[in-house]
């Protein structure tokens, strides 16, 4: 069974979206049920700071021993920092998914985007959990 927490917003697509240390940053990466399913990760292609993405647009590409896939990012905005720890070490996905495995820190541009996204309780259902 996959860890899900509640008080974070999840994407059709296994992203999450996690409250940072400010109102208008966010922390995003791949659930623990996306980690689960793409296996061990050996590589993660992330964009620079002040990369600006819409809602849903690719911003990275995850590569694990299974496969390769897109990030989406689950809300407009702009990177104002990217996670350069998990290119030394891509298996902090894999171990912490929603801690030290994060990807980018983005500052979104529409807060409306968040009420868009599935809540714990709805990414299970979309999971089968």
């Amino acid at each position: 069974m996959s860890d899900v927490p509640e008080n974070l917003h999840y994407s059709e697509e296994h992203e999450y979206v996690k409250p940072a240390d400010d109102e208008a940053t966010y922390l995003i990466g791949i659930t623990d049920y996306a980690q689960g399913e793409l296996g061990d990760v050996v590589f993660v292609e992330l964009p620079d700071v002040g990369a600006k993405f819409g809602q849903m647009d690719v911003f990275g590409t995850i590569e694990a021993v299974k496969a390769v896939s897109e990030l989406f990012s689950p809300v407009g905005g702009e990177v104002v920092e990217v996670n350069e720890a998990i290119e030394g070490d891509p298996g902090l996905v894999n171990r912490d998914p929603y801690g030290d495995g994060w990807m980018i820190k983005m500052r979104i541009g529409n807060p409306g985007e968040l009420s868009r996204l599935l809540s714990a309780t709805d990414y299970k259902q979309h999971i089968g959990e």
